[in-house]
Order: structure tokens, then sequence, then C-alpha cells
């Protein structure tokens, strides 16, 4: 190896300490004029300002280094939001919900219903003509009897009425009006009274078998089922009427009494009729029959007048459907009367000592109806309220 060449002379800026050349009369980086005296000679080391320390790090100690700061750096991260989580409630965000808004509308105020008291009609004022009494009054207007004595002060028996006094009549409860009772026939009246089975017609029978089989005669069968001969078919239903069956033949027959008969339908007059008639005219009453009646049955005709205050009526036996009424019933004074009758159906059981016979109900009473009666010679007009 060949030595090292020393290198050229050389000087250093007394103030910033720059190397310069030997021969440099002024610093070229902090401007210093140099002068002959200053400069240094060869043979003396020269002197060096003080310097910062200088570290050298090797590239993985640089790598280390980092890491370790980013782990403290993580570190000091984590532990700060554990403790600002407890203290720190999240803000709740709110959800945004759309609402429409209602658009108002008019709506009208409907008044609240008022009640309104009915007003009572005003009483009718009637006055008292020679004849008049509380119960012909009251049912010449359709009320009661009580209702006009409350209204007028009047005593309970309402026995002091005389001509020319003015009453107070009230009006009437209107009531709904009952529908029309259906009349049946006489034959329809038997078949209700009476019971029947049908009987359906086999291959080999006849009308003279059937019969002889139910002791029913063949014209009572024909004009039952409304047959115009006594030609049968296979299949056809024949109607028995038990009640029209023949006697057993026997030594002792025992007749079998039917059942019960239904309530008789009243037909004429109609209730609330009002007659006024001369001396000699009669009222006949009429009802529907309610079957064929046994030579021991009747029908027990009631009458009441009820304006003279009789207490019984009186009670006549009849086997038509028609009465009249008899003359010792007919007003003699001259003044309305309200009449009341119904019928029951009887049957006779037995005679008392004096041959006269007794009777006993065979079956429900009808209601009763009202008219009026009333005898004058001449007739008069009716009052008018």
């Amino acid at each position: 190896m060949s030595p090292e060449k020393p290198s050229k002379p050389s000087q250093l800026c007394p103030t910033c300490g720059t190397r310069l050349s030997e021969g440099a009369t002024r610093c070229l980086v902090c401007g210093t004029e140099l002068t002959g005296s200053e400069a240094l000679p060869r043979n003396k080391q020269p002197v060096q300002a003080s310097r910062m320390p200088q570290i050298t790090l090797s590239i993985p100690a640089v790598l280390g280094l980092f890491l370790l700061f980013l782990a403290i750096g993580a570190g000091l991260v984590y532990f700060a939001t554990q403790s600002t989580e407890a203290a720190v409630e999240p803000t709740a965000t709110p959800t945004i919900t759309f609402t429409a808004t209602p658009t108002a509308t008019f709506t009208p105020t409907v008044p609240a219903p008022t009640d309104t008291p009915i007003p009572t009609p005003t009483p009718l004022t009637y006055k008292v003509v020679t004849g008049d009494t509380c119960s012909t009054i009251a049912f010449r207007f359709g009320v009661s009897i009580q209702s006009i004595v409350l209204l007028n002060d009047l005593p309970a028996a309402c026995d002091t009425l005389f001509p020319g006094q003015e009453l107070k009549i009230p009006h009437p409860t209107p009531t709904a009006t009952p529908l029309p009772t259906a009349t049946m026939s006489e034959a329809e009246a038997t078949r209700a009274a009476c019971g029947e089975v049908q009987y359906t017609v086999q291959d080999n029978d006849t009308l003279s078998s059937i019969s002889a089989n139910y002791a029913i005669a063949i014209a009572t069968l024909k004009e039952y089922n409304g047959m115009i001969n006594d030609t049968v078919r296979a299949g056809q239903i024949i109607k028995i009427p038990l009640c029209q069956r023949l006697a057993t033949p026997g030594p002792t027959p025992t007749p079998t009494p039917p059942p019960p008969y239904a309530a008789p339908n009243l037909l004429l007059p109609a209730d609330g009729t009002a007659f006024n008639l001369s001396g000699e005219d009669t009222v006949t009453l009429q009802w529907a029959a309610v079957g064929i009646l046994r030579s021991n049955e009747a029908y027990a005709v009631h009458i009441l007048d009820v304006t003279s205050g009789m207490n019984t009526p009186l009670i006549d036996y009849v086997v038509d459907t028609k009465y009249i009424v008899p003359a010792r019933l007919r007003p003699t004074d001259n003044q309305p009367h309200i009449i009341r009758w119904w019928i029951t159906p009887v049957r006779q059981v037995s005679t008392d000592e004096d041959g006269n016979p007794v009777w006993e109900s065979a079956g429900e009473s009808s209601v009763w109806r009202d008219f009026v009666w009333t005898v004058t010679s001449a007739l008069q007009a009716s009052p008018t309220p």
C-alpha cells in the first residue's frame, strides 16, 4: 500500500469554525475578516468550537422505537375511551317521522234534542139530559165510569147527576184495533171440534171396506173428503172423522163424550152496537157453531142488563146458533141500557127433583160483548158531544 498524501494546508475561521484554505482572508460562511496574525501556524493544532452530540442508530432500532411509540399511544387512547364511556352517555339520535297534518274540516253542531212534553188533550164538555147515567155516558164516549168520577169530583156511586149538569169527559185512551176474527162455517167448526186420522188407501181397499173398518157411513166419508163417487185409488189419503163414527153394536153401548168444545165465535151484533128501536122490535144474537151437538148438548145463552144493576144474568138453553132476546129484558124506561151477553157449550148430566135438566160446561165460554138498547115511542137524536 502507498502512504496517504498529506492534505492541503488550511485554516479555521475563529468565529464559526469553518475550515478555509490557508490563504483565505475572509470566511465564506460568517463573513469574518481574517488577518495574517489570526491564521494558525501549520505546526499548531486548530481549536474546534463546541458541537451537538451526534447519535447514530441502526434501522432495526429505529423500527423498534417506532412500534414502542405506537403501542404507548394505543394504550393511552384505550384508557381514555374507557374512562369517558362510563361518564358520557351516548346522545340518542331522534328518528324523524313524518306526521301528516290533519286538515281542519267544518263539522256542524247538532243541537241536543229536548223533550217536548205532549200536551194533554182538553176534556170534552157534555150536558146531562134526562135519563142519563154514568154508565150510559161512559159507554157512549168509550171511557170508564171511574175516569168521569175522578175528573168531575163526583161520588163513587155516581148517582148525583141531574139534567143540565155539565160534565167533563176525558178523551178515550186509543187502543189497537184487533184483527177481525175469522168465522168458521158449520163444516169447518165441525172439523175443528172433531178429531181425525188420515188413512192411506192400500191396493185392495174400497170405500166400503174403509167405512166398515172405521164404523163410519160411506156418505159421511164422501162428504167429509169432498168425494163425488165411491172410487178410491192406492196411495190416496182419506180423512176419518172420529166423532162421526157409528155406535158400536153390543148389549150395553157406552157413548164416549167428545173432548171439550172450543169457545164459540160471536157473530152479531158487533161489540158496541147501539139499537134505538120501537117497543115491538127485537134484538137477535148469532154465533158460530162449535160442532155437531149431541142430543144431550146445547148452548147456554147468558144475558145481563148492566145498566139496571142486574147481578145474575139470564140463562137460556138453545140448540140453534141464534137467539132472540126475550121481551122481559126489553128496557121500559125510554133510557139506553147496556146489555152484555156471552155463549157457553153445555151438556146435560142429570135432572133435578122437579124434572128440570141439570147442565154442566162442555167447553170454553166465549168472550162477552155489549150492545146499547134504547126503546122509545119516538126516536130521539143522540146528543152530540
